[in-house]
């Protein structure tokens, strides 16, 4: 496979070939695996514009497969999308936790979803971005008391902490921050920072502002839930943030 397919990972030989089918269909080359350990293999040697990845393997899990994906210099930077059988939220954050991009439930499964989420994707890590996006201005610091953001560095601090947040998680705080005041419907974060359809229906954006809220601790009372619409940054904060 010449550099820049998708390296799609499944066990259930079903699955996989109509994953197969559908991304050839689209235009993309592809490499399969059944297993975690080819995987890997094939990651190593294909260099694979992205990988889609089963979480339940025969022999590697998914996740550790992601973390490992992670931890080698020559594969870190791939962007993977996990597919997994259970859609419970504890499933979504350990997929994140461990590097993943994206999420996609089985139970639910769309070829087309999945399509449409390996685009913006690639997208995304090719330097896309949705037309409603802010763009990055050079030297760019967005300073609200205890929290930083540094956008030319791609660094957030709380206090005198610098937090390790995923490059989406970044595109997350970073675009409600820039529009801070302003309450963003889930469907407008879903096209402003994953580049995908706003009527797409997905936890995606729930799932990430609760994993941001974690890593972002006392700064978390920026990040504002408002019921039956989305999410707003406050940038006077309240006591105590629902949701």
């Amino acid at each position: 496979m010449a550099e820049g397919g998708i390296l799609v990972v499944d066990d259930e030989e079903d699955l996989l070939k109509l994953i197969d089918l559908n991304l050839r269909r689209e235009g993309f080359e592809t490499v399969l695996a059944s297993n975690g350990t080819d995987a890997l293999a094939l990651a190593r040697t294909s260099r694979p514009a992205l990988v889609v990845l089963d979480v339940m393997l025969p022999d590697l899990s998914g996740t550790e497969v992601c973390r490992r994906l992670r931890a080698a210099p020559e594969t870190r930077d791939v962007p993977i999308i996990m597919l997994t059988a259970r859609g419970e939220e504890i499933d979504r954050v350990m997929g994140f936790e461990v590097g993943a991009d994206d999420y996609v439930v089985k139970s639910s499964f769309s070829v087309r979803e999945l399509v449409l989420r390996v685009r913006a994707v690639l997208r995304r890590r090719g330097g896309g971005a949705s037309s409603q996006a802010p763009t990055e201005t050079e030297g760019e610091r967005l300073d609200f008391g205890e929290l930083q953001i540094d956008v030319p560095q791609h660094r957030v601090r709380v206090g005198a902490d610098t937090l390790d947040l995923t490059a989406t998680e970044f595109r997350l705080l970073l675009e409600l921050a820039r529009r801070k005041g302003r309450v963003l419907s889930r469907g407008a974060l879903l096209e402003n920072v994953w580049d995908m359809p706003p009527d797409l229906n997905t936890r995606t954006v729930d799932t990430h502002i609760k994993r941001l809220r974690e890593k972002l601790g006392a700064a978390s009372a920026y990040l504002e839930t408002v019921r039956g619409v989305g999410y707003r940054f406050n940038a006077a904060p309240l006591d105590r943030v629902e949701g």
